[in-house]
């Protein structure tokens, strides 16, 4: 009700129901597949609306600018993500009772659910996982997003880690996290170098087979890691006595 003059005009209501949550999953569908093939700075909001076949206003209302856009894509998928990596690693650390919880399995808990999902996911994971390997590769995003996003569930791992390698050094047990990231980041890229390279013999599709390698290559990474740092600390006599 107005008492005269210009009738206001009413700031837009956000909606949850039925009819807004299709227009906002298709615009966060379009964001992720061409945030993934064309990179951040390659797409504008018109490209993503467009895609999604809904007004330019809707993305503004929704997501307030396109770094808002980008961070709720990162964030939409994350969250079930992180969910099954905690859940997965709780059950490791039940199963080991009151012993150290097993490398393997921490590392599986951590890497399995990332590439059970880019093999035999939707077309959505894909794209999402291209995205993660572009940002974790940014200066500009990569510190920030990865961060926000995933930071909170990898300090759960490594502190499970660092209960499986107790004489291992602090820094090690970070530099071989930031080795076991990166080859993540190259799996999820899909560039199809190994490809070329093995003529054929390896195909980077295959992430079953990448999982079945990459579990014991990265827990002899932090073995061997830790290892260093013990043999240069442990004097030769009990070296010999822990053998």
């Amino acid at each position: 009700m107005t008492t005269g003059g210009k009738r206001g005009r009413k700031a837009p209501v956000r909606r949850s129901g039925a009819r807004s949550h299709p227009t906002r999953e298709r615009i966060l569908d379009a964001a992720e597949r061409l945030f993934a093939q064309r990179g951040f700075h390659g797409v504008s909001i018109r490209d993503i609306t467009g895609a999604a076949e809904v007004d330019v206003a809707l993305a503004n209302y929704h997501f307030g600018s396109k770094q808002g856009l980008l961070e709720a894509v990162f964030l939409r998928r994350a969250e079930d993500l992180n969910s099954e990596r905690l859940a997965r690693l709780d059950a490791v650390i039940a199963g080991a009772r009151s012993k150290p919880p097993g490398l393997e399995e921490i590392i599986d808990a951590f890497t399995h659910p990332l590439l059970d999902r880019s093999a035999r996911g939707s077309a959505g994971w894909k794209s999402y996982f291209a995205l993660i390997a572009e940002i974790n590769n940014s200066p500009e995003f990569g510190g920030v997003l990865m961060t926000k996003t995933f930071d909170p569930v990898v300090q759960r791992f490594i502190e499970a880690i660092r209960r499986a390698l107790p004489d291992c050094d602090e820094r090690d047990l970070y530099w071989a996290y930031h080795f076991l990231s990166g080859a993540l980041t190259l799996t999820f890229a899909e560039t199809g170098r190994i490809d070329k390279l093995s003529g054929g013999v390896c195909k980077a599709s295959d992430l079953d087979a990448v999982h079945e390698r990459l579990v014991p290559f990265c827990a002899a990474g932090f073995r061997a890691l830790c290892e260093r740092n013990v043999s240069r600390t442990t004097p030769t006599s009990r070296r010999k006595a822990r053998r």
